[in-house]
């Protein structure tokens, strides 16, 4: 059931494996992954289950569990052996459960503009399922993409943001997307923010500083709570800077793995 980018070269660096936020695919890191592996990065993109294009017509449960044990069997079968793992929003909650669950796994971990101090999915999870898949199905709508993409980026022209809207919503066509998401939603969702402190992990915290959908403050909080932690800030940058900053974001993550980067 799993879809991924994979290293057209192996190298013998750190794997790198990079995942995405909330109902997205591995098309995030579309403009970030050439440059990593231009940079003799070992970088893999992986679709978290239940988004993406992973083939799931046999409809299998999509809840946190069964996200952490797909991703569990993705590294044993492709990397078997300690990774940097990178979490951009909802995808630094994935991260966290992972690691929390197989630290072996792990060796490091880059979390970009995190939203782990949510509650799961709150009173979303309480929906009649009806209602549920009514919500889901305006979650792909394209007057709603262009709005949050008008919150998710930092001054990118109407062209740009259209095109982000197209590539961002590919995967919601698939005919097993609104069952996936339906599943995730009902479950509950990631609860992580008891886990933090308990990050053993070297951390690279990347955030734009013009973030509108994570509040800044939260970026010095999870800096505070996060032991072995770095912190960068990208000026004029919003939620995503992998999309919006590839060149910039990719120059720090580059920096954390050679162990140069510095806090900012």
């Amino acid at each position: 059931m799993s879809s991924c980018v994979k290293p057209l070269k192996e190298h013998e660096t750190e794997p790198l494996v990079l995942l995405h936020g909330f109902d997205s695919s591995c098309l995030e890191w579309r403009y970030s992954y050439p440059l990593l592996e231009d940079a003799g990065i070992n970088a893999w993109a992986v679709d978290i289950l239940g988004w993406g294009f992973s083939d799931l017509e046999m409809l299998p449960s999509c809840n946190v569990a069964a996200k952490r044990e797909h991703l569990f069997q993705f590294w044993s079968s492709y990397i078997g052996r300690p990774m940097v793992l990178v979490g951009p929003s909802l995808g630094a909650a994935v991260a966290i459960d992972f690691l929390t669950n197989h630290p072996e796994a792990v060796s490091k971990l880059i979390m970009i503009d995190a939203s782990v101090y949510a509650e799961g999915t709150g009173n979303l999870a309480k929906l009649p399922r009806i209602l549920a898949y009514a919500g889901v199905s305006f979650l792909k709508s394209i007057p709603l993409r262009v709005y949050v993409n008008s919150l998710t980026f930092n001054k990118v022209s109407f062209q740009t943001s259209l095109d982000y809207m197209n590539v961002g919503r590919l995967h919601c066509l698939l005919p097993w997307w609104e069952d996936a998401t339906v599943d995730f939603m009902l479950s509950g969702g990631y609860d992580v923010k008891n886990y933090i402190q308990e990050i053993k992990q070297k951390t690279l915290i990347l955030w734009g500083q013009d973030d509108q959908i994570v509040s800044n403050e939260l970026a010095l909080r999870l800096h505070r709570e996060v032991p072995n932690s770095t912190l960068v800030q990208i000026p004029g940058c919003g939620h995503l800077p992998h999309v919006e900053k590839p060149e910039v974001a990719v120059e720090h993550i580059i920096k954390f793995l050679r162990e140069e980067c510095h806090a900012l």
